[in-house]
This record gives C-alpha cells, structure tokens and sequence, in this order.
C-alpha cells in the first residue's frame, strides 16, 4: 500500500490538508497549470439589503504573496449592508490532473462536494490553491441525485484500497464513515473541521457514540439504520494493532492513549499570504449557531448590535451557512457590512484589510486566527454564550460545549456582559 489519499467536504477541511501537508515537510514544488475555465458552481449571494451601513467592503485571498493570480478569491459586500456574492467558481483546467492520476506528490484530494452553493465556491477556490501547490484534487459529485452513492464508492474503492494512509476532515461526516467501514486504512489523520475536533477526540477518548455537539443524540430511524455504520468507523477512527490515528488540529483536544496529536500552527497560511494591513477598526466574524438550532435569532440579532457598537465596528463576516434572512437583519438593525469570504477566514484575515480588532463568538477562529495572524499586532477577542441566549431545544450539551470553546482559546481575549440585563460587554 502506497501513497496518501484525503477526503474532504468543507473549505476549511482543504485548508487544514493543505497545512498538515506543509507540516509533514513533504509538500511539492508549486507546478504550473492552464489558466482555469469557468465552472458551473457559482456561489450564491443573498438577495441585497438595505438599511444603515452603505458603502463597499472586500476580503481578498489570491495566489501565495500576491494580490492576484491563480486561485484568487474575494468575499464582497456593496451596496447598503449587501451581502455579495462571488465570481463564478473555476473548474479544472482542460488536462488538469483529475486527483486519482498522475500528480506531483503522493498526497491525492478527493473534494467530495456538498450541495449549497457557497460551500461550492469556497471549495472550488481551495481546490485551485491546492493545484497551483501542485496536488492533485479530484472533484466528486458525491451527493448529486439518485446512483451517486454507488458511483462514488466504484470510482473511490480502488484508490482507498491501495492508500496506505487517509486524511479525513470530519470524522461526524455519514459519507467518511461509510467510506472507512468498506475499506479500512492502515493509518488514519483527522484535521479540523471547526470545533467538531474537540467533540470528536473527547468522545473517542470516553468510548462515546459520535454525536455532533449540537444534537440531542436520540436515535431517530436513520440514526437506527446507520448505527452499525457509524459503530464501525468509530472503531477504525481509533488507534489498535495494526492502525494508527493521528488528529491534527490547533484546537486543545484530549485525546485516547496511543493517539498522535500534531499541533497546526497554520504555518502554511502565515507562509503563502500577507501580512495584512490593519484597518484600526473592529471586525465581527459571524456564526452558524441560530442555523444549528443553538441559539435565538432575535438574542443573536441584539448581542451583535451591541457588540457593534461597543468596538465601533464596521464589518460583519458571515458563516457560509448564514441565512440570507438572518444577513438582511445583520444589515438593516445593526448597520453593519456583510461580507461573504469566498475563502476561509484565516486566508482572508491573513491577505487583509482586517480590523485591528476581530469579534467572535465561539467557534473555530478564536482558536486559529490568533494563529494566523501572529506577529501582526491583531487582537481576537471572544464573546462568550450566556445561557439565555440558548433555544430551549438546544442540545444539553451546548452550552458546556460553547464554554470551553471560549475557555481554551489562550490567544484570544474573553468579552462577558457585566451586570444583571446589562447592555455593554466588557472585557473578562
């Protein structure tokens, strides 16, 4: 068995590929490529909105220390408070590698796309910042209507069967456990895939079902029927004879004995892109929280206004799966600009402008922007979840699990409202 094959649904799941890659030291001198053709994926924007707020904002990301070139990418908002949308997503150059041929290294990524259209164009943007590095990316229409499950796994099984070690961003993922359950890999890494990392290592570490944070758990009919599924790529995600399990990850995870824990200091990023320039205001990096069911909208909506106005900030950067309707609000009641990146934050953040001040509330950035934008003189700073923010059909879980998202993050400054019904948040 020979070579390694990643697997990968999300934009920030390539990023962290591609930063495990630069880690290990055996990444490939960049190798040219054709100009890239316009793809059919574009990246869907919410129709415009108005309200305070006017004006034009962009976070770019382009080829490494450029500000353009192959794999460019820009996150748009203009027009009063508009949330934009971006250019149409590049395809693979004609006679481009496919991912499962010929490539300048032993690293083969298979991107196995998901459905909504800005994952889409933030993938399809990755995957050409992948080929200009000189991996080969394979593009496969996993969920694309009825047969495409067969399809996959017929044109995946042979090069899983002789890949001596998988790369795998979201071990939660139905998909990648169906896959390591056919063809169980002799080795075994799992990057970051948001803060799931930090759910998935405590789980596997306490002989745990897995279950994403923000979900109850009840075993529903298709939980029932995939529960065998599911078992069994617990197992092979765990270290045993003959297998080992590597997480690599900037988060702190407490991980099962006999596990490696390789630390991404997101070395590539730093490498490839910036410094930034500093806009000496304030950014807020918004979240999936309302989405998930976690949090109330209207609870959302007011906190954001506030911390708007406590740091003077100018700019809102959404999460790819933040509703049109709940960025029309952003926008209209807390007067601010909604940007949607077509690349992951840490690129954008790192390529600038960014504010000198970032705002988030627990997720993944508090944990890798400070690592990101190291040295820049960039202050990341966390708001913290109180419990009357929750839905009361959030998952019991949530609000432990939200707490030591914000605990952990050692870079990041913590904000707390100060007071009964208090209307600031302060430094903590």
């Amino acid at each position: 068995m020979t070579g390694r094959l990643a697997f990968v649904e999300s934009p920030v799941q390539l990023l962290n590929v591609l930063e495990w890659a630069h880690a290990r030291g055996r990444g490939p001198v960049p190798a040219a490529a054709p100009a890239p053709a316009p793809g059919p994926d574009t990246a869907a924007a919410p129709a415009p909105v108005s309200g305070p707020g006017a004006g034009t904002a962009s976070g770019s990301a382009s080829g490494p220390g450029t500000g353009s070139g192959p794999g460019a990418g820009s996150g748009t908002a203009s027009g009063p408070g508009a949330a934009s949308a971006t250019d149409p997503a590049p395809a693979p150059a004609p006679g481009a590698t496919d991912g499962l041929r010929d490539a300048t290294d032993d690293l083969r990524i298979v991107v196995l796309s998901p459905t909504d259209p800005m994952s889409r164009g933030q993938l399809r943007r990755m995957a050409q910042l992948a080929r200009d590095e000189g991996f080969a990316v394979h593009w496969q229409e996993a969920r694309a209507g009825r047969g495409a499950l067969v399809r996959t796994l017929r044109e995946l099984g042979g090069p899983l069967r002789a890949a001596d070690r998988v790369i795998v961003g979201d071990p939660f993922s139905r998909y990648v456990q169906l896959l390591l359950t056919l063809f169980g890999p002799r080795h075994v890494t799992v990057v970051d895939d948001g803060t799931a990392t930090m759910e998935f290592a405590a789980q596997l570490a306490g002989g745990e079902r897995l279950v994403r944070w923000h979900r109850k758990g009840d075993l529903g009919p298709r939980e029932l029927v995939l529960a065998p599924v599911t078992s069994m790529a617990r197992r092979r995600l765990a270290p045993g004879p003959g297998r080992t399990v590597e997480i690599f990850t900037s988060l702190p995870v407490q991980a099962p004995p006999g596990t490696e824990v390789t630390a991404n200091s997101y070395a590539w990023t730093r490498d490839r892109f910036g410094p930034p320039a500093l806009t000496g205001g304030a950014d807020l990096v918004g979240t999936s929280l309302v989405e998930t069911g976690v949090v109330d909208a209207d609870q959302y909506l007011r906190v954001v206004g506030r911390l708007a106005r406590a740091h003077g900030a100018t700019r809102y950067f959404a999460h790819r799966r933040e509703s049109p309707e709940k960025l029309h609000r952003v926008a209209v009641e807390a007067g601010l600009q909604v940007v949607r990146p077509d690349l992951p934050l840490e690129l954008i953040a790192r390529r600038g402008p960014i504010g000198s001040t970032v705002v988030s509330f627990p997720s993944t950035v508090v944990h890798t922007l400070p690592l990101a934008l190291a040295g820049t003189g960039v202050k990341v700073a966390v708001c913290e979840i109180e419990p009357e923010w929750l839905r009361a059909t959030a998952s019991p879980r949530a609000q432990g699990f939200l707490a030591g998202v914000a605990g952990t993050a050692s870079g990041a400054d913590r904000l707390a409202p100060r007071g009964p019904g208090a209307d600031r948040l302060e430094f903590g």
